[in-house]
């Protein structure tokens, strides 16, 4: 097990309860291969540090946009909370190196890797929430989350990518992008999309999801990625 002193320091954040911190970044998986394992999986925590991350960024977007109506704050904050935002602040922050998962797990660094990232970071943010209350949690959010808004509005990321896509197709090339399913597999409960964007006949990027709407945005994101329109 890693020296958990050393992500605090990443953190700046020291835990008064270690245990808090280690069963944050310990996954459902781990347990599986570990079932002796002194603590419980992180998911009680990443339900707390959910609501938690929720209201500080609510907050603060309310003071930093007096003017903004409630639609395009709610738009502001799912860019800064979702699953691609949140699992690349995990990143930032090193969650990956010190994660307790499973041996399968560890081994899979696709769009898995990127839900348990995130959820992960919401279970620190419930472990620093009972750890040391909501003053300093906050304070931590708003140093690794909130202070991405910038990057926000520069890339529009409060834009669904299926509609700042299709904004730039038809001004940039006078084109309505079309999405076709290219591949799927798996029973009708568990189904795995793969979905591809195209402008007329030119496959310009693909995007994987457990349904064709959440395939079909991550091929916008990567099409938009693919023809530098970001």
């Amino acid at each position: 097990m890693k020296d958990l002193s050393q992500f605090e320091q990443k953190l700046s954040f020291e835990f008064q309860d270690k245990d808090l911190l280690l069963q944050a970044l310990t996954h459902r998986s781990y347990l599986n291969e570990n079932p002796s394992f002194r603590l419980w999986h992180n998911e009680r925590l990443e339900f707390l540090g959910d609501a938690v991350l929720e209201l500080a960024v609510t907050e603060e977007l309310y003071k930093k946009f007096p003017d903004k109506p409630e639609g395009e704050l709610t738009s502001f904050r799912a860019a800064l909370v979702n699953a691609k935002m949140l699992s690349d602040v995990a990143v930032d922050i090193g969650i990956n190196e010190f994660l307790m998962l499973s041996r399968g797990e560890a081994k899979d660094v696709g769009r898995a890797r990127q839900y348990i990232l995130a959820n992960a970071f919401e279970a620190i943010v419930g472990a620093m929430y009972l750890d040391q209350g909501y003053s300093a949690t906050q304070e931590f959010i708003l140093r690794v989350v909130t202070s991405r808004m910038s990057e926000v509005l520069t890339k529009k990321l409060y834009k669904d990518p299926k509609s700042l896509f299709q904004e730039e197709a038809q001004e940039r090339a006078g084109i309505t992008p079309t999405y076709e399913v290219t591949r799927e597999w798996g029973p009708d409960h568990d189904k795995h999309f793969v979905v591809g964007v195209y402008l007329d006949a030119e496959l310009v990027a693909e995007g994987e999801g457990p349904s064709k709407q959440i395939a079909q945005e991550e091929a916008a994101r990567n099409g938009l990625q693919a023809k530098g329109w970001l």
